[in-house]
């Protein structure tokens, strides 16, 4: 019913009804309803802005609790608002910290369920915090009468039925064909170099295409790009005085808003359909886009962080708070933990992931320190009970590729325990192959765990091997030509006095520290990469590469790069050419992986002797491998013709040596077929990888820290 009593004369052209309890802003012909939860308020106002900047609504509506509330969900529905509306929530209610709640009615709050966001949050403003930052003595404890409002954003109304998806249709690349390309939209091509258009942007990464194309990879895996701050941080390069940027963007202020930092329209909601024509180019090019999402944290921070969304709305609810309710539980490191145990906050999670599917066609999640949302409200982790299955089990996301980060920044390791269903960014992997390229002892056993798959950690459950995601370098650590440049990283110019970023890099700089004129040393770190990539590439389970690894991008040994919006950590297309012969490896080694899939398989190695096993293993004598701990060396054979999914002859012979001599490996024999050479990375780029196979005797001489690959063939 119409409630006129409390419009104003400035407002009297919005009709106002009850509306009913559907999260966020909800768009139909007639006009929008709007709803929000909270269990403690006590007064909730909703307020429309005719422009982003402006500071006084046109319309400013307090919801009645008995007509505008069912429940703990607030609602109201208006007519004649639609699609480009701004609006912004304000919640009342007791603000006493130490019993966990922040309410402030002064402060404009962005709906949760916003699907797209206007402004930029200025978090160096007095008026943005709950408290009384001048109050140096009572700090969080004191309360703000300051009207955030001119340095608030706002939500936008935004008609998800105006986009026309032209018959899009997903790419459904099966989960073993997969190869993941993790990669930042702004930090891809912001290079002068990229030589596009629209550096940085979404199209930016469409202007790339034959490039990624030309590299082979199936999927894009895009660092986070829910909205957030970008001027979140208040550090300084300590050598250039430049003011640093939270430029990953793991801190975001909501779940289901795109953000406006990758599209060059104005943030009036536009960047929601420049998002959606970049998800529909992608699939008519025959590549999935998977995202990276942060649920288990905000970008609120801790208790003396901004009050933006959940802090205000109830916080009690949506975050995880200590005993003492003042403060925050910090299993994120970020200084707060959403609460994915209350079933309001589960259902937000799964709204916003239900949105992104169906409403932005996305193809799949990597979830951000996902271990966080297996445990319960003690902290304990309860993987098969909590939000993991939920979402694993979801009609809606069952269909689409989920990866988990399994651990948490509060200790938790849970890698191999997620429920049926989930992938997982195999962290063994990659300390295994880092260890074993650098020339570590003890790696041999379990590095041929890695290479089949894990299966010590997949190989129940009913899981497959292509539940583990292998990779050696991602966002987070050295890059690729990094890991075989420094032994120690070099974070001063992220102004914390090198003390962020983790030590365990499992690197070695083959004697210089950095760059060098020695082109031996060159020589043998490019060698480095190709063995990694190698041994990447012939691994059962899912590959992942990180952008500009192909062609030896360096950050100049920084392996904390979130704050670098610079060169630092730019793609720089120039080494492309300088590197061309890694990049035509990695090409090659993708090539060869896609055309053998005996290399990905969609089970594990069966057998236990020799002439029965799908997979044997080898030293410098057949079937004779050494598991000892000074071992540097393993060889593999992988039998082609014994599997379905190869084609006969299509045995695949590999030799890793690690060692710091040559070995001479004397090959298996083979009934009516010979060896040829298809690998050796201790070679040039002209004959590293061979376009026709080269037959070999019976047995090879394996340079120095290299890989050979060779197949059976008559």
């Amino acid at each position: 019913m119409e409630r006129k009593d409390r419009v104003t004369k400035i407002e009297k052209k919005f009709h106002v009804r009850d509306g009913r309890p559907e999260f966020g802003a909800t768009v139909d012909p007639g006009g929008t309803n709007f709803a929000i939860f909270s269990k403690h308020a006590t007064q909730v106002i909703l307020e429309l802005y005719e422009h982003f900047e402006d500071q006084n609504p046109v319309f400013r509506y307090v919801l009645d609790p008995i007509v505008n509330k069912t429940g703990d969900v607030w609602h109201v529905y208006i007519e004649g608002i639609g699609h480009g509306t701004f609006y912004g929530w304000r919640v009342d209610g007791p603000y006493e910290p130490e019993n966990g709640h922040r309410f402030n009615v002064y402060k404009l709050l962005m709906d949760p369920y916003a699907k797209a966001i206007s402004g930029t949050y200025d978090y160096s403003k007095k008026q943005m915090y709950g408290y009384d930052r001048s109050n140096q003595i009572d700090k969080d404890l004191s309360f703000s009468t300051l009207d955030s409002v001119e340095t608030t954003c706002k939500s936008i109304v935004i008609d998800t039925e105006r986009y026309d998806w032209e018959g899009d249709v997903r790419p459904k690349i099966p989960m073993e064909d997969t190869i993941i390309y993790e990669m930042h939209v702004r930090l891809f091509t912001q290079h002068p170099t990229s030589q596009v258009k629209q550096k940085g942007m979404f199209h930016g990464i469409v202007e790339k295409l034959d490039h990624l194309k030309e590299l082979g990879i199936t999927s894009v895996e895009l660092l986070p790009i829910f909205e957030f701050n970008m001027n979140a941080i208040d550090n300084y390069n300590p050598e250039t005085g430049e003011k640093l940027r939270d430029i990953w963007g793991y801190n975001p202020i909501g779940f289901f808003a795109v953000t406006g930092n990758y599209s060059p329209a104005i943030q009036w909601g536009e960047q929601v359909f420049d998002f959606k024509n970049f998800v529909k180019r992608m699939h008519k090019e025959g590549f999935e886009v998977i995202l990276d999402v942060v649920y288990n944290h905000s970008g609120e921070g801790n208790h003396l962080g901004p009050t933006i969304s959940f802090r205000g709305i109830d916080n009690s609810i949506y975050y995880l708070l200590e005993p003492y309710k003042r403060y925050y539980t910090n299993y994120s490191g970020t200084g707060n933990t959403i609460n994915s145990n209350h079933l309001v906050v589960k259902k937000i999670i799964l709204d916003s992931l239900r949105y992104w599917v169906t409403e932005m066609h996305i193809d799949g999640f990597r979830f951000d320190l996902a271990a966080i949302l297996g445990r319960d409200d003690k902290g304990h982790w309860i993987g098969d009970l909590s939000l993991l299955q939920d979402i694993a089990q979801d009609p809606i996301l069952s269909g689409t590729k989920l990866i988990a980060e399994g651990w948490d920044a509060a200790g938790g390791y849970y890698l191999g325990e997620f429920p049926s269903g989930w992938c997982e960014w195999n962290g063994k992997y990659r300390d295994t192959v880092r260890r074993f390229i650098r020339g570590d002892h003890g790696m041999v056993p379990d590095l041929a765990l890695r290479l089949m798959g894990s299966p010590d950690l997949f190989g129940r459950g009913g899981r497959r091997p292509y539940h583990s995601i292998n990779f050696i370098t991602a966002h987070d650590g050295f890059t690729l030509w990094d890991l075989v440049s420094y032994n120690t990283k070099h974070n001063w110019a992220n102004g914390e006095n090198n003390q962020d970023g983790t030590d365990d890099n499992y690197s070695y700089n083959h004697k210089v520290e950095g760059p060098t004129d020695r082109m031996d040393i060159v020589r043998l770190r490019k060698r480095q990469i190709k063995n990694m990539i190698a041994i990447l590439m012939i691994s059962q389970g899912i590959p992942m590469i990180l952008m500009g690894d192909e062609f030896c991008r360096s950050q100049q040994g920084n392996n904390n790069a979130y704050c670098q919006d610079n060169p630092i950590s730019w793609v720089d297309w120039s080494y492309k050419e300088k590197n061309k012969e890694i990049f035509r490896f990695f090409c090659k080694m993708i090539a060869f992986r896609k055309q053998n899939s005996c290399l990905k398989r969609g089970y594990f190695f069966e057998g236990n002797y020799p002439q029965e096993a799908e997979i044997t293993w080898h030293g410098v004598h057949p079937y004779e491998p050494d598991w000892s701990y000074h071992s540097q060396s393993i060889a593999l054979m992988i039998h082609g013709d014994q599997t379905e999914r190869c084609k006969e002859g299509s045995d695949i012979y590999i030799i890793l040596n690690s060692y710091v001599e040559p070995l001479c490996f004397e090959l298996p024999k083979l009934k009516g077929k010979r060896w040829f050479r298809i690998v050796d990375t201790f070679y040039d780029f002209t004959n590293d990888f061979v376009e026709q196979p080269q037959p070999v005797a019976w047995e090879y001489h394996v340079q120095d820290k290299s890989v050979v690959i060779l197949i059976s063939g008559k």
